[in-house]
């Protein structure tokens, strides 16, 4: 997959390119029937895959502070559309000079002029241009004009429920992660960097844990979890605690991990964290003994849930 940030390095149009257009924060399964529309179309007319999104969100720009918390932060949008095979990704940065740039120069200069785009792929509520001036009936008007076709694809739903990044959001801060994964296609996660911690896991309480640095911005409730770690290309098994350790007096926020079966050194590395069921709330234990009963049961009922999803995943149900 070829990457561009900045128009001015293309020095000729794409071959015949198929391209959609958006934020696509999350890469969710709705994301994914766009891309797949656009590389159908693409192979029928002999072209190359193409997508368009920007960095930073659209939103932190125009409206500094309301933007949302994203899904996926770019590095990981782009990785998650490499898998996606798309064959060009142009990843604009999004600034209020841009922003100024009205529909019409938008299509005419930049996706045709520049980029030479044969067919346009669209989700059914798109708009775009200065002041959103620009919508399907605009694109599909203009196409007439400069000779492009516009296709729409319709809502995409899981079952009855409709796959758009706001719900995923939603579902991620209220710790439902079965459902977020079921609208996501795969595991939320976040990644960061291990730090030095108050060395509490394993001096008082006989659980060890990666005290995690943030890179993401979307975190899930307030809870422990079980998830899957993935650190130096190894997947382990653990649980997480997000919050603020009540039991040893309102301390800062953290993310925590307790990765099971494990005896290594993580401090400096990067690691990701998938979640894979919330197990409790955080709380507050009358003592360190209390706490620690609790973090063996949380362990037991995290194994049970590892086993149910590998044997769920060996007779080939979803996970």
């Amino acid at each position: 997959m070829a990457v561009i940030s900045d128009l001015k390095n293309l020095k000729h149009p794409l071959r015949n390119p198929v391209l959609t257009i958006g934020n696509f924060d999350g890469v969710h399964r709705g994301h994914l029937v766009l891309f797949d529309k656009v590389k159908e179309r693409a192979r029928l007319i002999n072209g190359q895959s193409a997508l368009m999104t920007f960095d930073p969100h659209p939103i932190k720009v125009m409206k500094p502070g309301n933007g949302p918390r994203l899904i996926t932060l770019t590095d990981q949008k782009l990785e998650l559309i490499d898998n996606a095979h798309i064959d060009v990704v142009f990843c604009i940065p999004f600034t209020r000079e841009f922003a100024a740039i009205s529909a019409h120069d938008f299509v005419q200069e930049i996706l045709v002029g520049r980029i030479g785009v044969r067919e346009i792929v669209v989700g059914y509520d798109y708009t775009f241009g200065h002041n959103r001036e620009g919508d399907i009936q605009f694109l599909r008007k203009t196409g007439e004009d400069l000779g492009f076709v516009v296709h729409v694809v319709e809502p995409v739903y899981v079952g009855d429920k409709l796959v758009s990044s706001t719900r995923i959001r939603e579902l991620v801060q209220e710790g439902n992660l079965p459902e977020a994964r079921e609208l996501l296609g795969r595991d939320y996660q976040i990644c960061g960097t291990v730090i030095s911690g108050k060395n509490r896991g394993g001096r008082l309480l006989g659980f060890p844990t990666a005290n995690i640095e943030l890179i993401d911005e979307l975190v899930p409730k307030l809870g422990v979890y079980a998830v899957h770690v993935m650190v130096d290309h190894q997947t382990l098994a653990g649980v997480t605690n997000i919050g603020y350790n009540p039991t040893f007096g309102k301390g800062p926020f953290s993310v925590e991990t307790h990765i099971l079966d494990f005896d290594g050194n993580l401090l400096g590395k990067k690691i990701s964290v998938k979640f894979i069921e919330r197990l409790r709330d955080e709380r507050p234990f009358g003592s360190i003994k209390d706490l620690a009963d609790q973090i063996g049961r949380d362990i037991q009922r995290a194994r049970k849930v590892f086993d149910s999803r590998r044997k769920s995943l060996d007779k080939g149900l979803p996970f």
